[in-house]
């Protein structure tokens, strides 16, 4: 952890849409060895509840769904683009099937209350959660979303963390 250093929230530097939607993030959840690491490209940070907070969205046929569900905290790692590689194995390999974090040469560290990250990140965000929620057909209201989203009907849960610490290089 000594390459980091903890910021505030609101120190956070740089453009959320272009580093969820562009350049992806992984989310990390789990303990111990069941920990494991997902790609998202769909996310958002911001205050609600007056808590400064991050969204993030898991499929459920997602391993991470499981172990997010199972813990109160998780993380949002981001890498320098280097990483791509690593980011794009992560999206489509199951960590299920495989070890993710040795796949990408990882090395898993756990914060004081076991959330995982990876020393890799140029930064991390750590959250606990405050809700979750599916996703629902009905509440839909643009029609266009279902059809190119969730023909599958695999809606994803979203989760909102409070963001409790920020540790970047």
């Amino acid at each position: 952890m000594s390459d980091f250093r903890e910021i505030r929230p609101e120190e956070w530097e740089g453009n959320v849409f272009t580093q969820i939607g562009k350049e992806w993030m992984l989310i990390g959840a789990g303990e111990g060895e069941k920990a494991n690491l997902m790609t998202a490209s769909w996310g958002a940070m911001g205050v609600l509840w007056r808590f400064p907070v991050a969204h993030c969205y898991v499929r459920p046929q997602r391993h991470t769904r499981d172990l997010i569900d199972g813990v109160d905290r998780y993380s949002l790692l981001f890498f320098e683009e280097e990483y791509r590689e690593q980011l794009n194995l992560c999206g489509t390999k199951s960590g299920r099937e495989i070890d993710k974090f040795e796949a990408c040469g990882f090395t898993p560290l756990f914060d004081e209350h076991g959330t995982v990250y990876v020393p890799q990140a140029r930064a991390v965000v750590f959250c606990r959660k405050l809700y979750h929620q599916d996703m629902e057909s009905s509440l839909f209201l643009d029609p266009k979303i279902l059809e190119l989203h969730y023909s599958a009907g695999d809606f994803h849960r979203a989760y909102i963390g409070e963001i409790t610490k920020i540790l970047v290089k």
